[in-house]
């Protein structure tokens, strides 16, 4: 695993997180940037820059067996597409300099699904399965983005046409292309085989991603029938977890039995999150729970992090920690846990004042200092991650083997 790829990986990360904090200064004390300008660097930077090149350089890693000099290539044009939006977007929005690097980057993720189509090698068809699923996924994201331009042009940027295409973007995103890249990643690491467990686990997980798709689309076109469509598949992704738990309780127990406390930490944290993730969705079952998060950005933001932050980027630095880039440091140990301990505080404090607005409690006090203060802790976690990588001399990481392959059985 090139140390360079990973430390441009977390380097973006970092900036994500500064901005991110900038953001919560806007309340603090006003800047002079615009504030929906800094909100899409922000969220382009962490998503495009941080999570796809990261998971790009795990694929290439763990998938492709002959390392061609196209695929080091594709990475740094990929990366200048994120420099330039991130030096665009504060300044102007979506304008056509932003536009010109945010379609450079898609025309970059064409081609890298390309190539991981044609050349990817697994040894188990199961991590072989969700590898395209995610690939796919990620395709079909991009649907949305291909939708704001007509969208703009015949209904304006606040028709329910505009706002659903950029739902389809992120749903898409988030819970199909990233969320089933790091699952794929970690049956890889578990060395999964195909099994009476997996093929169902496979087929909800696909079709409830699809399915619940209709709770955003509900808020911006509401009819019942897409109530009913997201019931259905919070159901199906219930199923989907129950599935995961038979495959990996076996072989997971084996992975982390060696390794350090801070390793089982991020592990733990990021599984955590990701029932808890499942649990909140299936909250929407109930249509006032879904108006409420609607009508409630708190409630919006806290369900986004925990996503991101949570379960995504908490499998990340788990699958890095096994890595010998990484050194086992008491500076490792405050940083990780800056992170996590971040990542609580900010999330608790966005759901209590969710909890406020709702009962029209108006804010809690000192919310916007306390909720800027807490998330120092996130950048400062990151930083200290890329210190650590920094101070070791490998430049390629040789990668903790996996333990030995299993088989579940009904």
């Amino acid at each position: 695993m090139s140390k360079k790829h990973v430390l441009i990986c977390l380097f973006n990360f970092f900036i994500a997180a500064v901005l991110g904090l900038a953001l919560r200064y806007f309340f603090v004390q006003p800047m002079g940037l615009d504030f929906r300008f800094l909100t899409h660097a922000h969220s382009h930077v962490a998503m495009l820059g941080w999570v796809y090149l990261m998971l790009f350089t795990l694929m290439v890693h763990y998938f492709v067996p002959e390392k061609k000099p196209v695929y080091n290539k594709l990475f740094w044009v990929t990366q200048f597409a994120v420099f330039g939006m991130l030096f665009s977007f504060p300044f102007q929005g979506y304008a056509v300099v932003s536009i010109t690097f945010s379609t450079l980057h898609i025309f970059c993720s064409y081609y890298f699904a390309y190539l991981i189509f044609k050349y990817h090698k697994t040894e188990s068809v199961v991590t072989s399965y969700l590898l395209k699923a995610s690939l796919v996924f990620m395709l079909l994201s991009t649907v949305g983005v291909w939708c704001l331009g007509p969208a703009v042009a015949t209904v304006g940027q606040s028709s329910a046409f505009y706002q659903i295409a950029i739902q389809f973007f992120l749903h898409f995103q988030f819970n199909g292309w990233f969320l089933i890249a790091v699952v794929a990643v970690l049956f890889h690491k578990l060395k999964l085989k195909d099994s009476e467990q997996f093929q169902p686990f496979y087929k909800l997980l696909i079709v409830s991603t699809v399915f619940t798709f209709a709770w955003p689309v509900h808020w911006f076109a509401p009819h019942n029938s897409l109530l009913w469509i997201n019931g259905f598949g919070v159901l199906l992704q219930v199923g989907a977890l129950f599935y995961f738990y038979k495959l990996v309780k076996p072989a997971f127990g084996v992975l982390i039995k060696n390794q350090s406390s801070i390793v089982k930490l991020m592990y733990g944290f990021a599984l955590l999150c990701f029932v808890l993730k499942i649990v909140l969705q299936s909250a929407s079952l109930f249509p006032e729970v879904s108006t409420m998060v609607f009508q409630n950005r708190n409630f919006i933001i806290g369900f986004i992090h925990l996503t991101m932050l949570g379960v995504i980027s908490g499998f990340l630095f788990a699958f890095l920690l096994q890595t010998d880039l990484i050194k086992q440091t008491k500076l490792l140990t405050f940083g990780m846990t800056s992170f996590v301990l971040g990542f609580i505080l900010t999330e608790v404090i966005l759901a209590i004042q969710g909890v406020l607005f709702y009962f029209g409690q108006g804010l809690m006090p000192n919310y916007y200092l306390i909720l800027f203060l807490s998330s120092i802790l996130l950048p400062l976690g990151i930083g200290c991650f890329i210190l650590i990588i920094l101070k070791t001399k490998n430049h390629v990481a040789k990668t903790i083997e996996a333990p030995q392959s299993f088989t579940t059985f009904k």
